[in-house]
C-alpha cells in the first residue's frame, strides 16, 4: 500500500502521484457506494492509499481524511453534489469584465461557497487589455468593494503579460484551485505562469460572448516547486450546496456583524421592518450589488425546495 495524491480525474480513472511516480488508478468497488450523493467520491487534491497492480496501474483503496474541499450542485444528477477539489489552500476565481463578462452574482456565489468551507478566495480580473477608461474605473470600484471585505484582488492580462509576477506571488507555496467561466483565460494564464503546463486554449464565441470549453476534467499541475494549481472545467452555473436560508448571511462578511440586530429573530432580511441588513445597505455599509446577490441566492434556494 502506498500513499499518493490525486492529480487528475476523468470520471472513471484517476492519475495518482505516489512515491515520485504516476499511476493510473481505478476505485475499489465499495468506495463508489460510500458517497451516494456525491458524483465523484474521489476529487483532485485528495490524498489516497493505493495498491499497485503493475508498474503503471493501481487500485484506490481508501481516501484519507480531507482538510477541506469545495463543492457545488451537480449539473448532471439532481440532488447530488460534485466536488471541485480537495485539500486546497485557496481558491482563485478568474473573472473578466469584457468578452465574456462575468456577472457579480456569479462572483458572489463563488465567494459564498468559499466562505462556507472557510477557504480563502482571490479574485483575478483578467483581460485588462480590453478595458477602456470606463471599464478601468468600474474595476477600481469593484476592487475597493471586495478588498474592503478582505478579499485579495488582482488585475492581469494574459494577452499582454501584465500582472503575472503578482499572480505568481499569490500562488507561491500553496495548492490553489483555478475556477471561472469558460473563456475567461484560465488555461492561458496557467500556460504563462508555467509554460510546461501547456493547457489547450479555446476561443470566445463572438455571437454569444461566451467561452468554448477546452478543459474537460479537473487536473492538478506543479507550476513550480511547492506551487500546485488545480485547473477545472469552465463553470457555467454555480449551484450552492447545502446552505440553508437562515445561515446564508453568515457567509457574507459585511453582513455577519449585523446578525442578531434585526427587530425580528426570524427576519429573512427581505421585507421585514427593522431589518438591520437593509438599514445598513441604505446607509451605504453594504453594497447594493451584494445585497442583490444575497436575494438571488435566497430565491434560488427557495425554488429548489
Amino acid at each position: 500500500m502506498m500513499k499518493g495524491r490525486v492529480f487528475k480525474s476523468t470520471g472513471s480513472w484517476y492519475t495518482v502521484l505516489a512515491e515520485g511516480k504516476f499511476y493510473e488508478c481505478r476505485l475499489r468497488g465499495k468506495l463508489r457506494l460510500d458517497d451516494e450523493k456525491v458524483t465523484n467520491p474521489v476529487a483532485v487534491g485528495d490524498w489516497v492509499n493505493i495498491a499497485p497492480e503493475n508498474d503503471t496501474e493501481a487500485i484506490i483503496k481508501d481516501v484519507l481524511p480531507r482538510e477541506n474541499y469545495i463543492i457545488r450542485k451537480s449539473t448532471r444528477k439532481k440532488k447530488h453534489s460534485h466536488r471541485l477539489a480537495a485539500n486546497i489552500d485557496q481558491a482563485v476565481l478568474i473573472v473578466t469584465l469584457a468578452f465574456p463578462r462575468t456577472s457579480l452574482g456569479f462572483i458572489d456565489r463563488f465567494l459564498v461557497s468559499c466562505e462556507s468551507f472557510r477557504i480563502p478566495a482571490v479574485l483575478v480580473f483578467n483581460k485588462a487589455d480590453l478595458l477602456d477608461e470606463e471599464g478601468l474605473e468600474y474595476y477600481e470600484a469593484l476592487k475597493f468593494d471586495y478588498q474592503e471585505l478582505g478579499y485579495k484582488v488582482l488585475l492581469v492580462s494574459a494577452e499582454e503579460n501584465i500582472g503575472m509576477e503578482e499572480l505568481k506571488a499569490v500562488l507561491e507555496g500553496k495548492t490553489s484551485l483555478f475556477a471561472g467561466h469558460s473563456g475567461v483565460g484560465k488555461s492561458t494564464l496557467l500556460n504563462l505562469i508555467s509554460p510546461h503546463i501547456d493547457q489547450r486554449i479555446g476561443e470566445v464565441s463572438e455571437s454569444v460572448g461566451k467561452g468554448v470549453h477546452t478543459t474537460t476534467f479537473a487536473e492538478m499541475f506543479e507550476a513550480w516547486e511547492g506551487a500546485f494549481v488545480i485547473d477545472t472545467p469552465g463553470i457555467k452555473e454555480l449551484g450552492l450546496w447545502d446552505i440553508g436560508n437562515e445561515e446564508l448571511s453568515h457567509y457574507f462578511p459585511e453582513m455577519r456583524e449585523y446578525i442578531g440586530e434585526c427587530k425580528f429573530n426570524n427576519c429573512t432580511h427581505t421585507h421585514e421592518p427593522g431589518c438591520a441588513f437593509r438599514e445598513a445597505m441604505e446607509e451605504g455599509k453594504i453594497a447594493p450589488s451584494r445585497y442583490e446577490s444575497y436575494l438571488s441566492i435566497l430565491e434560488d434556494e427557495d425554488s429548489h425546495r
